[in-house]
């Protein structure tokens, strides 16, 4: 589902010429056939460089069950870049420190918490899921601070595209300096010295409890934003201010409410994101930066406003960044969705799920 999709089809126009709206069909789902094929071409010759470089065919299938986790991941930011992407109209590159505002967050209030033994099978307690909870709507504020302060003046202005790219490229070189004031450049943990429980899966596949976890809580988050976007009268209202805000402003949608929505909406799954990434790693100023160019990946594969495309997009992605580790530096993994990106934009600009606006 994109959220261009208008609420009243009926009043959609129609294309007088059905044969040329049919040749135009077939002409996008063979660009689409076209990049499925060569998106599945590439993850076999990734495997079949990782089993030549001497990994076992079960190292193969467990990074790629990591990559699906990793997918989750990078899916809870994508959504929230396509979903300001498809209302407001802009790459927002001040994303990627929203992710890390949550992760630093969390850690923040979980230093305020009593100290919670793990629960079992994981590494982590309550203490992580109560910050998580309490940060959500903490970094939400901070992402209607930024929309207020910087990004409504340019709204009234009908500033053009370039103008709002800056401007976010400006908002996170600042939200990026506020972590470094607030709490420095050394690398943080949740749980410093606890062990991460591995646990053992048929066909000799070993995976992280913690990485069972973020992928079923990806899943869950994933779930709830398609049935707020599909079933709610707020998502509905977004799914009209994205296909035409002059419309929906007619229509009497309050179009700076949902814009507000949007960026609440999108800011508490960037939390959700950077809390699981800390999570499976480690919290540094630049962790929201790392996972920008998966997210934007993500959301081109996919198709730019569609949210399940986003979602298809991030577990490509994280499938091959980690895949690719096998027979490349685990460094390079940026690179790779970099790769991907490009073969998606020359096989189908739209993605596999976007639609071009008539």
């Amino acid at each position: 589902m994109s959220i261009h999709d208008a609420t009243g089809d009926a009043d959609a126009p129609r294309h007088a010429d059905d044969r040329t709206t049919g040749e135009r069909i077939l002409a996008g789902l063979r660009s689409r056939t076209a990049l499925a094929v060569a998106l599945a071409v590439t993850l076999v010759v990734f495997w079949g460089l990782g089993y030549r470089q001497g990994a076992s065919g079960s190292d193969l299938l467990s990074l790629t069950i990591w990559g699906v986790m990793l997918g989750g991941i990078i899916a809870l930011g994508a959504i929230g870049l396509t979903l300001v992407y498809g209302v407001l109209k802009f790459p927002n590159f001040a994303h990627g420190e929203l992710v890390s505002f949550g992760a630093y967050g969390t850690f923040t209030i979980m230093a305020l918490l009593p100290a919670s033994a793990a629960l079992r099978p994981f590494s982590f307690g309550w203490d992580l899921l109560v910050g998580m909870v309490v940060t959500m709507p903490l970094v939400a504020l901070v992402a209607l601070v930024v929309d207020r302060v910087l990004f409504r003046p340019l709204r009234v202005r009908d500033a053009s595209l370039v103008l709002f790219a800056m401007a976010s490229l400006a908002a996170s070189f600042f939200l990026r300096s506020v972590i470094y004031l607030v709490w420095g450049s050394d690398f943080l943990f949740f749980y410093p010295g606890r062990s991460n429980p591995v646990l053992s899966l048929p066909l000799d596949i070993r995976i992280q409890a913690d990485q069972l976890f973020v992928f079923v809580l990806a899943a869950i988050l994933v779930a709830l934003t398609w049935i707020l976007l599909s079933r709610t009268r707020m998502g509905k209202a977004m799914r009209a201010t994205a296909n035409n805000p002059d419309l929906a402003q007619v229509r009497g949608i309050n179009t700076e409410r949902v814009i507000a929505a949007t960026w609440a909406l999108g800011a508490s799954l960037a939390v959700a994101g950077g809390v699981m990434y800390g999570l499976a790693s480690q919290l540094r100023p630049e962790m929201g930066w790392f996972l920008l160019l998966p997210m934007f990946a993500a959301v081109i594969m996919g198709g730019i406003g569609s949210p399940a495309g986003a979602i298809v997009g991030a577990i490509i992605i994280g499938i091959a960044q980690q895949v690719s580790s096998s027979f490349i530096n685990p460094a390079y993994g940026p690179g790779v969705s970099f790769i991907l990106m490009v073969v998606v934009l020359v096989l189908q600009p739209m993605g596999l799920f976007g639609q071009k606006d008539d």
